[in-house]
């Protein structure tokens, strides 16, 4: 191993077949970051008042920032969560997890400009496709964190050991029903932008409870009875 990465070799018949492995360290420093200044840059956006307001009166008209704020600080918080639970059963990268990363880090880093769109036009003319701009947004950066996730877990080099991809594969499925769900907000924005938002919310929280669930699920899980 050198200090850029590890080259990996195996013999498939007379062919060579050489890997560049990269390792996760900076993968996850700069996956952070992003995330971090996505949702710093969410609440940069939320307006205060101005002086001479009533502070209710002000706060209530406001309600849509705080509403795409919301919904945008859930799929950050659940995009993050899923990616973490990814670098923690992979062992290292390749060329083609390190930029499917960075093509998802590309649209979880439009998340404000996207959430700003909508929020200014929830109410008028163009609603219908400033929502729908924003849940393609969420759609593709969640389609993306599936794919990563779906390709680590076929990829054996990339995971921590042979329970690990299981673990990938599990996770990725129990995504599934949120995309399907953000898919069809994305269509229903089309006719109902209302009805999309509230959809929007449930994906969002759906993603940042996902891995919960699943955990949940697995201590109520009963035991095999060895006999």
């Amino acid at each position: 191993m050198d200090t850029e990465g590890e080259r990996v070799s195996g013999e498939t018949g007379n062919a060579r077949a050489v890997r560049d492995y990269q390792p996760l360290d900076r993968f996850n420093a700069f996956s952070d970051g992003v995330f971090a200044i996505v949702i710093t840059l969410l609440v940069l956006e939320l307006p205060a008042p101005p002086a001479g307001v009533s502070l209710p009166e002000g706060l209530a008209e406001a309600w849509p920032d705080f509403l795409g704020y919301i919904i945008s600080f859930a799929f950050v918080g659940g995009i993050w969560l899923s990616h973490a639970a990814f670098t923690k059963l992979t062992k290292r990268g390749d060329d083609v997890s390190f930029r499917l990363n960075l093509v998802l880090l590309l649209f979880v880093s439009l998340l404000p400009f996207t959430t700003k769109v909508m929020v200014t036009h929830m109410t008028g003319p163009d609603a219908r496709l400033a929502v729908m701009a924003y849940g393609l947004n969420l759609l593709i950066a969640s389609t993306l964190l599936t794919w990563l996730m779906s390709y680590g877990a076929r990829d054996r080099d990339l995971v921590v050991d042979d329970v690990a991809d299981d673990s990938l594969k599990r996770i990725a499925r129990q995504r599934r029903s949120a995309l399907i769900l953000n898919a069809v907000g994305v269509v229903v924005a089309i006719v109902a932008p209302t009805v999309a938002v509230v959809l929007y919310i449930i994906v969002a929280v759906l993603f940042l409870i996902n891995p919960l669930i699943g955990r949940a699920a697995k201590k109520l899980r009963p035991k095999p009875v060895s006999g």
